[in-house]
């Protein structure tokens, strides 16, 4: 089997995700006046020179020229869930992979509920992407985020290694888990990963002070980057932040 290239979503083998798919998962309680706009965060991506800019097919549909005239690459999450229903967590397939392909997608995103009742579900649907996927030579992106009955009882520990290590065994390229433990966590999730990279979603809005001194643990646990939104997007200063992001995962 041929290997899959991440040249495209990465530089120098670390890289910074602009993502922007909270519209659906969230609704737009994270939205203002100025970032509910897509064109707003396609210029963030651009002027920041983001790795790639993360969207659901809609986005990549109707803002598909600005999108192309940024020449930033374009990650699209394939599948998605509102926040409103409160039932154990599914998210199922919305966008084919040849849909993402000819909206200019370089790799694709999917997010699996460990944990939940419906994982097996998810699980047989990213099986198939991965091969229609790498086919046509698209990295996939795996959000693994334990959620559901089954992770009950357990410890975050072993919940965020858990997450990692299912990413490795479904054959994952990326791996994107939430991490909001200690450090020694990481690392061990880091390891339970295997040779699959590892990054890390970048969550609710924090101080910035406190945004920045996870990132050097988020690098020195062995990640290779960050897909954040909010923190970015949320902030008045989105490009003053990126560079001081970048500067600690670009070194």
């Amino acid at each position: 089997m041929k290997k899959i290239s991440l040249s495209k979503i990465t530089k120098k083998g670390k890289a910074l995700y602009l993502a922007y798919d909270q519209g659906l998962e969230h609704g737009p309680i994270d939205f203002n006046d100025e970032n509910i706009d897509p064109n707003y965060i396609i210029e963030i991506a651009k002027k920041g020179k983001y790795n790639a800019v993360i969207f659901q097919k809609g986005i990549a549909e109707k803002y598909n020229k600005e999108i192309k005239k940024s020449k930033i690459p374009l990650i699209i999450k394939l599948n998605g869930k509102t926040s409103l229903v409160q039932d154990e967590p599914v998210s199922l397939q919305l966008c084919t992979v040849s849909e993402a392909k000819k909206l200019g997608a370089v790799a694709v995103g999917y997010t699996i509920y460990i944990g939940s009742t419906h994982e097996a579900q998810m699980m047989q649907e990213f099986e198939n992407i991965i091969r229609e996927s790498h086919k046509l030579n698209l990295p996939v992106i795996l959000w693994a985020y334990p959620r559901g009955k089954g992770t009950e009882g357990k410890s975050k520990k072993e919940l965020l290694a858990y997450a990692a290590r299912v990413g490795l065994e479904l054959g994952a390229d990326i791996i994107k888990i939430h991490w909001d433990s200690s450090p020694e966590d990481l690392k061990w999730a880091v390891k339970s990963a295997g040779k699959t990279k590892v990054v890390v979603a970048g969550g609710a809005k924090e101080k910035e002070k406190e945004l920045l001194s996870q990132v050097h643990n988020i690098m020195d646990a062995g990640c290779i980057g960050m897909a954040i939104g909010r923190n970015i997007w949320q902030n008045t200063n989105p490009l003053e932040l990126t560079k001081k992001i970048k500067k600690v995962i670009f070194k």
